[in-house]
């Protein structure tokens, strides 16, 4: 329950808590100049955010001061693993606190003091003059200083934390988080902690002797490698105890009554949000005419001028969707989305659906919501049919989030969505793969400085949430009135950001908005499964498990559970005496798959083990799981592709994942055999071969891969009889393997150290099959290289369409982080590319599809390669216009090759 605001209050923003947490969550913002702003945008929205809410009757925004505190005298590494601020950041810290200035907010910095002490100073005495003071943080060093008068909040995540909410969120009372900080130590601030101690034990620790003092006292019963370590500790715990608290007595010339808002300097602001381009702040201030009185109102006025809620419309008669109607019939662009009661596209049922014409104006109306007390709702199918004219016109404009979702849930009304004309899912994803998430949620904070309305806070989370049609209509409407105002936002942003860069617009409409459509015709199309195979196939594995099984037991010398990954530790590790190659976080012998790959080289028991688990794996995932996986109505399988996951541009797809499925095992291709053509008609398989590496020939210009490529010749041949110096015909199949995997490990950034894991040889003959390589492919290593600098100049990199891959690590400090960039920088070009590529194929050949009197479609995308299912009587007429089709490309050097096959089921055709 938060603080009653009838007596005085007092806010104080820790200002460096949320200046980092507002760069991270705001990015892409940049001003014309080019100068980044997010972080500044975040932290004034959420000052205005504060004040809005309450006008409190003193506030204040707090920062760290630069230099040196009295922790860094009692211990000279405090904060020494800090890395320097980026530059992105440290230059919009000066606009920020002129704009805080201007706003008339109070803004301290006290030289060699940190923002945490006066924070807590000004709290102590604002609570000797009876002032109550919440405290606007993240920080939880702050958690001690809570008490009756002083509050915490995180406007973040709207974590609210009085006594109670830090006895709930930490297991301990404010007066024990000293001892709790000093016992765990802190990474960020270097402040040195007790060793494999983490907030369990520690709270345990607390909880059983009370305090610190009880700790230290009880040190010697505490048993186990812990206990040593708290023991070995004890010498510096007091030093731990005074890093980690707070001084809530430091020298400041400031009391909580000189914290008093000021009147804002409206003609700075202007020229400040002129500068830093905050256009929607600058039209706020020119059309108030009698101008604000004082920064809370300022604030205020901000927030309903931003805060869409306060103008939506939830659409309870036909008068009401008589007007919006007419609305939407004159919009030149609708902002559409459904609210439904699954995620399954098959079998989600419409609750409701919003719409947007115009920003901060947005309308929902209810047609499903069930529950005691619901009121009356438009009918459902009559809504519908009403909407269908508008939503079916190929000339009426719409923008959603994710839109092939609301594409094939109105499918199952029979309606065609069509005239789509932007997706902002898709911009964010085209605009910046790497950037984060892409959902909603997240694009709204990253972009807008927006908290928005979450999910869970209408239908609740956990085993307790409720469907989206049992909730409430006052609460679930400005949810969903908000996401389709939201969604206009959004694609103003990213309108006019995909104006700036032609070949991100050009990846955006020639490439993914296309595909949209495409993939929901391929899911909805889904593919046929016999799940008869699996059974056959389930019963032969889980009798091979259990072999399997018998014999890791006789190995062991006992029964043991092969599932758990503690008793096979205890088998490895304690009776069976195997070296210990690495350890979990908490101290204990690793059996991870990697470690017992690594002991299977020289120990049969982890080599079973192995076999166990991916048998299990393709039990529980495939076998079993894809016969449930059949609807009912349709009698096939329907996969979802995701084209906003993968940062390079590839389709993922999920439920199932059709990409995970093994080939190079027989039983991964046994389950591709459950897979089918129905009656009278025949699976075809394209798949592109050695795609990466002809894109790798065209980037590099190298002469001997052009002239490989152009010549037709094996290229694992190839390669081998130039790094083996041997003639083509010479090549043994083990050099040809050895070069297919340096031929593919080099574009994937692998070392000689993995090349030699790989092929089970020294990593000194590894070397020197990679520098062989490089000498008789010297524009491969020319390319890398030029690669890896402009990557670092650039910040990003780009396939042969425009496509961009940003690289936030490629200037790292930490050599492992800008090590992955850089093989990073050097693959996706390649990677990047062949999904372009693909994608092209798949927009070309469904358009063909669409005109040619053909019985065929398009079922799947796997990788590089398509499935269709052909009507067997076209066959031989569809492969060559398939292979002419996915084969022509006017952006390489080198020919495409595309290996086709046809069979009864997947794996034949594959």
């Amino acid at each position: 329950e938060r603080i009653s605001m009838t007596n005085k209050t007092m806010v104080l923003v820790d200002g460096s808590y949320y200046l980092f947490r507002a760069f991270h969550a705001v990015r892409g913002l940049s001003n014309r100049a080019g100068a980044p702003t997010g972080a500044i945008y975040g932290v004034i929205n959420m000052l205005k955010k504060h004040l809005a809410e309450g006008g409190p009757d003193y506030f204040a925004v707090i920062f760290d001061a630069k230099g040196r505190t009295f922790r860094n005298d009692l211990f000279e590494d405090y904060k020494a693993n800090r890395p320097p601020m980026p530059d992105e950041l440290a230059c919009q810290i000066g606009p920020l606190h002129e704009i805080i200035r201007a706003l008339g907010i109070p803004l301290l910095i006290i030289d060699g003091i940190e923002a945490d002490d006066v924070i807590a100073t000004l709290a102590r005495r604002a609570g000797q003059r009876g002032i109550k003071t919440i405290v606007s943080t993240g920080d939880k060093d702050l958690a001690q200083i809570v008490n009756e008068r002083v509050h915490l909040i995180n406007t973040m995540n709207n974590d609210y934390l009085d006594r109670a909410g830090v006895i709930r969120k930490f297991g301990l009372p404010p007066e024990l988080i000293v001892d709790y900080l000093a016992l765990m130590g802190d990474n960020v601030d270097n402040v040195p902690g007790v060793p494999k101690v983490g907030p369990k034990t520690a709270v345990k620790w607390l909880s059983e002797h009370g305090s610190l003092a009880g700790v230290i006292e009880n040190a010697a019963r505490i048993k186990g490698k812990v206990g040593e370590n708290l023991r070995a500790f004890l010498p510096r715990l007091p030093l731990s105890q005074k890093l980690v608290a707070l001084k809530d007595d430091v020298a400041l010339d400031y009391a909580p009554e000189d914290l008093a808002l000021r009147e804002p300097e409206h003609d700075t602001l202007k020229a400040l949000y002129r500068r830093w381009n905050f256009n929607s702040w600058l039209a706020q201030l020119d059309t108030d005419q009698a101008g604000p009185r004082g920064a809370a109102e300022i604030a205020r006025r901000a927030e309903i001028q931003t805060d869409a809620r306060a103008r939506y419309e939830t659409v309870f008669s036909a008068r009401q969707l008589d007007k919006w109607i007419d609305k939407l019939n004159a919009a030149d662009l609708i902002s559409f989305d459904t609210e439904t009661t699954s995620l399954d596209y098959m079998e989600a049922e419409i609750v409701g659906v919003s719409f947007a014409v115009r920003e901060n104006e947005a309308a929902y109306v209810p047609l499903g919501h069930d529950y005691a007390d619901a009121p009356a709702q438009l009918p459902l199918s009559e809504t519908l049919a009403r909407l269908k004219p508008i939503l079916e016109d190929p000339g009426k404009a719409k923008v959603g989030q994710n839109l092939k979702y609301d594409m094939e849930v109105l499918a199952n009304y029979d309606i065609r969505l069509r005239g789509i004309a932007a997706d902002t899912m898709l911009a964010s994803y085209v605009l910046n793969s790497a950037a984060g998430r892409h959902d909603m949620d997240s694009l709204a904070a990253r972009y807008l400085g927006l908290r928005t309305i979450h999910y869970e806070a209408v239908t609740g989370k956990g085993a307790k949430q409720i469907p989206f049609g049992a909730a409430r209509i006052e609460d679930a409407a400005p949810y969903a009135a908000e996401d389709a105002d939201v969604v206009l936002r959004l694609n103003r942003v990213f309108a006019a950001a995909l104006n700036k860069t032609p070949a991100q617009r050009q990846v955006y409409e020639t490439i993914e908005m296309p595909l949209l459509t495409i993939l929901a015709g391929m899911e909805r199309g889904g593919v046929l499964l016999d799940p008869a195979p699996l059974r056959r196939q389930g019963e032969a594995l889980t009798a091979k498990r259990g072999q399997i099984q018998a014999q890791a037991h006789g190995l062991a010398g006992e029964p043991f559970n092969i599932d758990s990954p503690k008793q096979i530790q205890q088998i490895l590790y304690d009776r069976m005496k195997l070296p210990v190659l690495a350890k979990t976080p908490g101290g204990q012998p690793s059996t991870a798959e990697s470690v017992l790959q690594e002991l299977a080289g020289s120990y049969e028991l982890p080599r079973l083990i192995l076999k166990y688990r991916g048998l299990s794996k393709l039990i529980s995932t495939y076998i079993e799981k894809l016969p449930r996986m059949i609807n009912q109505k349709t009698g096939r399988v329907h996969t979802s592709y995701h084209q906003a996951v993968a940062a390079t541009g590839r389709l993922s797809s999920a439920a199932p994942n059709l990409q995970n499925i093994p080939i190079r095992t027989a039983a991964g291709r046994q389950i591709r055999r459950a897979f089918i053509a129905p009656a009278g008609y025949t699976l075809v398989a394209a798949d592109y071969s050695q795609i990466e590496l002809r894109i790798m020939a065209h980037l590099s210009r190298d002469q001997g891969l052009l002239s490989a490529f152009e010549q037709g010749r094996d290229i694992h041949k190839t390669t081998a009889a130039e790094v083996f110096a041997t003639g083509l015909q010479a090549v043994s199949a083990e050099q040809r393997r050895a070069a297919k995997a340096i031929n593919f490990g080099l574009i994937y950034g692998m070392s000689a150290f993995g090349l030699a894991r790989q092929l089970g040889i020294g990593r000194a003959e590894a070397q020197r099959y990679v520098n062989l390589y490089f000498e008789r492919y010297p524009g491969v290593r020319h390319y890398m290289d030029q690669t890896r600098a402009g990557a670092r100049e650039a910040g990003y990199v780009e396939t042969l369409y425009g496509r961009r891959l940003y690289l936030p690590d490629i200037k790292a400090r930490n050599a492992a982080r800008r090590q992955y960039a850089e093989r990073t920088a050097i693959n996706a070009p390649m990677q990047g590319a062949a999904a372009d590529i693909i994608k092209l194929a798949m927009i070309d050949i469904d358009g063909w599809l669409r005109s040619a009197a053909i019985d065929a479609r398009m079922i799947m995308q796997v990788h590089d390669e398509l499935v269709f299912e052909v009507n067997t009587a076209s066959l031989a007429e569809f492969e060559r216009e398939i292979n002419r089709r996915m084969s022509r490309n006017d952006r390489l050097s080198v020919p495409l090759e595309v290996d086709i096959g046809h069979g009864a089921n997947w794996d034949e055709a594959h």
